[in-house]
């Protein structure tokens, strides 16, 4: 029933398990503590909100796809990605745009009408809001 272990393997079990734990611990400290890469604020992270029916990660990839992934920073009003840069409210109406453009994933149906997207230049965390409304849906030309 019991698994014997001397005591002396034990503690060199438990030292170990703490410079683990520790190691992870300073690792994520001093990601947190930094306020971004050297050129400006890193984008952090996209929010989505107000979606029912579209899944997060089909807008969030399309977001990603305008500039606003890991990777990209923000320097003063200009967004730096690893291929270009761009003002700011530039890629944010491209932004915009990519969210409306969104569809349900299998379908060429788009339910999104209007998107608000709101990045925080002192975090880089980026605020996606989107609105769907499925009264006038286009589908096949038709609206249903």
């Amino acid at each position: 029933m019991f698994i014997k272990i001397r005591r002396d393997t034990l503690i060199i079990l438990i030292l170990a398990f703490i410079l683990i734990l520790s190691g992870q611990l300073m690792t994520y400290m001093a990601y947190a503590s930094s306020n971004g890469t050297g050129n400006g604020v890193a984008i952090s992270g996209v929010i989505i909100k107000g979606n029912d029916i579209v899944p997060t990660d089909s807008i969030r990839s399309n977001i990603a796809n305008t500039g606003f992934r890991s990777g990209s920073y923000i320097r003063g009003d200009t967004l730096v990605t690893t291929k270009q840069s761009l003002p700011l409210n530039e890629a944010i109406t491209n932004a915009q745009q990519a969210a409306v453009a969104t569809t349900i994933p299998g379908t060429t149906i788009k339910p999104i009408v209007a998107a608000d997207v709101q990045v925080d230049k002192e975090t880089g965390l980026v605020t996606v809001t989107v609105v769907e409304d499925f009264s006038q849906i286009n589908v096949n030309g038709t609206v249903v």
